[in-house]
């Protein structure tokens, strides 16, 4: 295997930093991943209606009101949490409160600036960049996605007619009525040769997301849906090789063409020591590291903070440095890597959330809007919200949505009538 010990380019594979080693070493599903639990998009929590707001009367969103409520909500019921609020990329409001790491594992306070990991919040970071090749390349989001899938893989029924807006929106039929958080790419070709028998019909899935940086890696030009990475040395290296190539490629896409126009360059899909933990409610002795998440990149594993979530939503909803303004509310309306829309008197909510829990309780979560009046909000908290819990993304939007008030009409005085 002395060919594969050094830092040799990997025949077949286009502009992306990683060499045969790299991928021989690679692992594709660590012990770390198994038997995770992750949110269920809007399988979870109540069906959102939007109260009744009379019509013909004027609304306005009570800023203060909203903070206040929200505080009085979280800072009994978690560990900690952290909160950014902002209108037009400028910060209008922020919470901090309590612990990323309590005294038994550092103490460490919550701030803007702790990155933890946003578990599906990520699939929105994934949507925004494969939205973009797709726009870049002229590929309609209901083309099929099997052309880019990788040629050997056995496909089964009705996948040759899966879309990309179908992946995007949880439509896919992939792995229907079956209530998994697996993604990695062993799972990913186990699906894809099963088949499908509900296509169009939603069912949560990361692996949905999971096949985006597939595509995102084969439509970019870094490998091509026929390369063949058999190498008798090396058992299974095919698999091991696709995956390991196309989540490089993912990460260098995402890196590039949706960090750096945003100004961002620090999240991971592995955990750093500064990261937050996550915890019971209330917290046990200890936190839990969720450890090293890239074998689940595309639809979880991005471990970032609020204040870096935020750029990247204002810069895709406003710069038009990642896509056209008009693009991405596109993309908002079509729902891709959006859970929850709400129609209120002030404009649409979108909302995406995140979950990841090791089974045992301790949980990390993310809630990522898209507010109307140029208003994006992200919130961060490392543990259940109470116990038993309560639904994150509900308390949140609930509060949200009870401070959308009327304002007040003055009646001002006729004027007095001349003699």
């Amino acid at each position: 295997m002395a060919e594969l010990t050094g830092v040799h380019p990997i025949a077949g594979v286009e502009n992306v930093a990683i060499t045969q080693a790299e991928a021989a070493a690679h692992v594709m599903r660590p012990a770390n991943v198994v038997n995770v639990i992750s949110s269920r998009g809007l399988q979870e929590g109540v069906v959102q209606t939007t109260p009744h707001f009379p019509p013909l009367t004027t609304y306005e969103f009570d800023v203060a009101g909203f903070g206040t409520a929200l505080h009085a909500a979280l800072k009994s019921e978690v560990v900690g949490y952290t909160m950014r609020l902002r209108q037009n990329s400028t910060t209008i409001y922020t919470l901090e409160w309590n612990w990323a790491k309590t005294p038994a594992d550092g103490s460490e306070g919550w701030t803007p600036d702790v990155r933890m990991h946003i578990a599906s919040a990520s699939k929105l970071v994934t949507g925004i960049a494969m939205t973009k090749l797709l726009n870049d390349k002229g590929i309609s989001y209901d083309a099929p996605i099997v052309d880019h899938l990788p040629k050997y893989w056995v496909k089964g029924n009705d996948v040759a007619n899966i879309t990309f807006r179908e992946l995007m929106t949880q439509t896919s039929g992939l792995n229907y009525g079956v209530d998994t958080s697996a993604s990695d790419y062993e799972t990913m070709k186990a699906v894809i040769a099963g088949g499908v028998t509900h296509r169009g019909q939603y069912h949560y899935q990361n692996l949905n997301f999971g096949l985006c940086r597939i595509l995102i890696a084969t439509i970019n030009g870094n490998v091509s849906p026929s390369t063949n990475f058999n190498i008798p040395l090396i058992p299974n290296s095919n698999d091991l090789f696709w995956d390991a190539v196309t989540i490089k490629a993912y990460v260098q896409y995402v890196q590039q063409h949706v960090f750096q126009p945003s100004g961002v360059s620090g999240p991971s899909l592995d955990h750093p020591a500064p990261d937050a933990l996550a915890y019971t409610f209330p917290a046990g002795s200890h936190g839990w590291d969720s450890g090293d998440l890239t074998t689940m990149s595309g639809g979880a594993g991005w471990h970032m903070s609020v204040d870096e979530l935020l750029a990247i939503m204002g810069t895709f909803r406003r710069s038009a440095s990642i896509m056209s303004v008009g693009q991405a509310q596109t993309m908002l309306d079509d729902g891709f890597g959006i859970d929850l829309q709400v129609s209120t008197p002030l404009g649409k909510l979108y909302n995406k959330n995140g979950l990841w829990e090791d089974g045992a309780g301790q949980v990390e979560q993310s809630l990522a809007y898209f507010l109307p009046e140029n208003m994006e909000l992200v919130l961060l908290t490392n543990s259940p919200v109470g116990s038993p819990g309560q639904f994150f993304r509900d308390v949140v939007t609930n509060i949200y949505l009870a401070n959308i008030k009327a304002v007040p009409v003055v009646l001002r005085p006729l004027a007095a009538q001349k003699a």
